[in-house]
């Protein structure tokens, strides 16, 4: 089984569609390993596993356990690492942070969200040998509303001037979040690195959803989440059935112990 490098997705720019999706545990990373190109260990997991409201109070320690089990049972994707909220204040703090996710973890990257404010930091990182994915359009750490991006002319022109500076500072890929469709196929025919949508149209040159959602698993669902089944239901109908088998003493049966 090959692993998959920089070089490859780079390739894969205008060529093949990149497949990418998230997972936060060992044995979900055995399974989208054998079908994506990256696996983000995102932060989103904050609200998917923890409950939480958002991923501003998702901290760097919680992040590392996750990464670490997912980046040991993946043994084909490219392993990308969220940094969390206010761990990249400026290039000093994000490098010292990067290097300690990169050691701790073995992933193959990290991602920073953020537009032409962080330029200078991703610059020094990718300088400094740490790989780094950008992530430009909603920003989930610092959005004040979950709203699509990319409406009015000024959003607009932020974005695009955004999506040229960060594709410029050495980034590998760059994820486009919940903007316009004509946006995005306007950043990705424009800038030289590949595109990774999410609710950002079939234009770019990859695509990611948090897989939780995709499955069925979340009780919210934006608009761009094309849920491929319904775990959630299913996870039910079957706990139910092991209650009743319970207090019925159908469960344990005489397979299930020891004599």
């Amino acid at each position: 089984m090959k692993k998959i490098t920089i070089k490859n997705i780079l390739s894969k720019k205008n060529k093949t569609p990149i497949v990418c999706l998230t997972a936060y545990s060992a044995i979900t990373a055995k399974i989208v390993d054998k079908y994506c190109d990256i696996i983000l260990v995102g932060d989103s997991l904050g609200m998917v596993l923890y409950g939480m409201k958002n991923t501003r109070e998702v901290k760097i320690e919680t992040m590392i356990l996750h990464a670490k089990a997912v980046k040991m049972f993946s043994r084909r994707s490219f392993v990308v690492f969220d940094m969390p909220y206010k761990t990249y204040t400026n290039k000093i703090t994000a490098y010292k942070n990067a290097k300690k996710v990169i050691k701790l973890t073995k992933c193959d990257a990290i991602k920073l969200e953020g537009g032409k404010e962080i330029v200078g930091t991703i610059k020094y990182l990718v300088k400094k040998g740490i790989p780094v994915m950008g992530h430009i359009g909603l920003l989930p750490q610092t959005s004040s509303n979950f709203k699509v991006k990319g409406k009015n002319t000024l959003q607009e022109k932020k974005i695009f001037k955004d999506a040229l500076e960060i594709s410029n500072s050495g980034v590998f890929a760059i994820v486009i979040e919940c903007v316009l469709e004509k946006l995005a196929k306007k950043i990705t025919k424009t800038i030289s690195v590949p595109t990774i949508g999410i609710g950002a149209s079939r234009y770019c040159d990859g695509q990611i959803l948090v897989t939780e959602d995709m499955l069925g698993l979340s009780e919210k669902y934006p608009k761009f989440v094309k849920r491929y089944t319904n775990l959630s239901s299913l996870m039910e109908k079957n706990v139910k059935k092991y209650m009743q088998d319970v207090k019925m003493r159908k469960f344990p049966s005489a397979k299930n112990i020891y004599r």
